[in-house]
């Protein structure tokens, strides 16, 4: 029987390069989303045998970007046997461990090789997890490291914005103090909420007060 393949991502560019990739590849039937509701929907009405997921979805809780890890939860909760495949802009170490961590069976950037998708596709409907060797040993090397420091899985960038925002400055304000944009600001932001398991901006200001950033 074919394998049906929910892709959920909110880009259209993005999407038709990775059904082209499968359609070559000959893997499945691909559905596709591209935010939330629409995930959901497909993935109750679909019952599909692989997800591949974009972690920054719009549509989240109170209408906020990021919502992957949303669905995720969603998914795992209601059938944790389906494998799920994060697809993600971020590279960052510690966003694949808290997405491994809330049930996905593999990590593939949108850095990577395409024939990547591929092979992690085929991986996780064998019932294998899949992370390409790189990311494997970062996340090997983390879980060595001392976890005493919270905030050791921010860059110093993320620590400022962190700060700003503990002390009440909205993202235009931020962009302004630091000279980027207000994109980069609100990017940042949900990185910062995935990789410290906050589910809003009131969750990190609270953070920023409690670990003395907001000063």
């Amino acid at each position: 029987m074919t394998p049906t393949i929910l892709l959920v991502d909110d880009h259209p560019v993005v999407r038709a390069g990775c059904q082209s990739l499968l359609a070559e590849a000959r893997i499945g039937r691909v559905v596709e989303a591209a935010d939330v509701a629409a995930a959901l929907a497909l993935w109750r009405s679909e019952r599909p045998d692989v997800v591949i997921l974009d972690l920054n979805l719009p549509g989240g809780i109170g209408g906020r970007d990021g919502g992957g890890m949303e669905v995720l939860r969603v998914m795992r909760a209601e059938n944790p046997a389906v494998p799920v495949l994060i697809f993600s802009m971020h590279e960052d170490p510690a966003i694949a461990a808290r997405a491994l961590k809330a049930g996905a069976k593999g990590y593939v950037t949108k850095n990577d090789a395409p024939e990547t998708l591929v092979t992690a596709v085929r991986s996780v409907l064998a019932g294998r997890v899949h992370l390409d060797h790189a990311l494997a040993r970062e996340l090997a090397l983390m879980a060595l490291a001392p976890t005493d420091d919270p905030l050791a899985v921010l860059t110093q960038r993320e620590r400022e914005i962190l700060a700003l925002v503990g002390r009440g400055l909205t993202a235009a304000a931020i962009a302004e103090a630091l000279g980027i944009s207000q994109k980069t600001v609100a990017n940042a932001c949900t990185q910062i909420k995935d990789k410290l398991g906050a589910d809003s901006t009131r969750a990190l200001i609270r953070f920023a007060i409690d670990h003395g950033l907001a000063a």
